[in-house]
């Protein structure tokens, strides 16, 4: 990361629990960095207590899901010259020691999605989730002419390139911010590609597991995904002339 100016973007929503130490870390592992929360409309005081860890916030009026906080971050980036933008989730589930690698696989790519299910790690996902992220993994691999196994992974690093495009042209959609953005980078002929990491557990907070909501993941990624290859997408200079 050397010579580099890198942001860490935290998307936060109702995180007061672990957002500062998840803060702290990042601050510890990677002292050359910045560090942004983008508060998603919080009912809490997840801003504060990411403001009092030392970090920069921005805060949404009102919930816009990570799609809507990432294209908040993703702008500030862009206005404050970043030359490299890291998503690390507010749950403490990222572990901010492999963002080294992946910045240095920005020499090769210019989107790096850090994956659970590429070897390193014992994360494990079963039923309809399992299903939908194999099918997601299949028919973006094609996309991208790169073999992907995670691409709902929230733990990504983009270039300047890339941030330019998502600072204008960021979905908000439920799991818009993982499927429809690789469709994107894609199409706007950037590369992608990945790089193993381990997950943690979550700091605070329940992770949704019931069969229901399990089903309805999959029914919502598959139609995600569906519309996301039906979607026109506008070139990077096109965007940029839209706003």
């Amino acid at each position: 990361m050397l010579g580099k100016k890198v942001l860490i973007i935290i998307p936060a929503w109702n995180e007061e629990k672990s957002i500062a130490d998840v803060v702290h870390e990042v601050q510890r592992e990677l002292p050359t960095v910045d560090v942004l929360v983008v508060d998603d409309g919080s009912m809490d005081s997840t801003a504060e207590q990411g403001r009092r860890a030392g970090a920069h916030v921005l805060r949404l009026p009102y919930n816009l899901g990570v799609g809507g906080a990432m294209r908040l971050g993703y702008r500030y980036a862009e206005d404050h010259g970043y030359d490299i933008a890291i998503q690390i989730d507010a749950d403490g589930q990222h572990d901010p020691r492999f963002v080294p690698q992946l910045v240095d696989a920005l020499d090769h790519a210019d989107l790096v999605i850090g994956a659970r299910f590429a070897g390193t790690g014992d994360y494990t996902v079963r039923g309809p989730r399992r299903y939908a992220m194999r099918l997601l993994a299949i028919v973006l691999s094609r996309i991208t002419g790169t073999r992907l196994s995670d691409t709902t992974s929230g733990f990504r690093a983009a270039n300047r390139r890339v941030i330019e495009m998502f600072a204008h042209a960021y979905p908000v959609e439920y799991l818009g911010d993982t499927i429809e953005t690789v469709v994107h980078t894609a199409r706007s002929k950037f590369r992608v590609l990945q790089v193993p990491v381990a997950m943690r557990p979550r700091v605070a907070g329940t992770p949704s597991q019931s069969p229901l909501k399990a089903t309805l993941y999959l029914t919502r990624a598959v139609a995600v995904l569906g519309l996301a290859l039906i979607r026109r997408y506008p070139l990077p200079q096109e965007q940029v002339k839209q706003v």
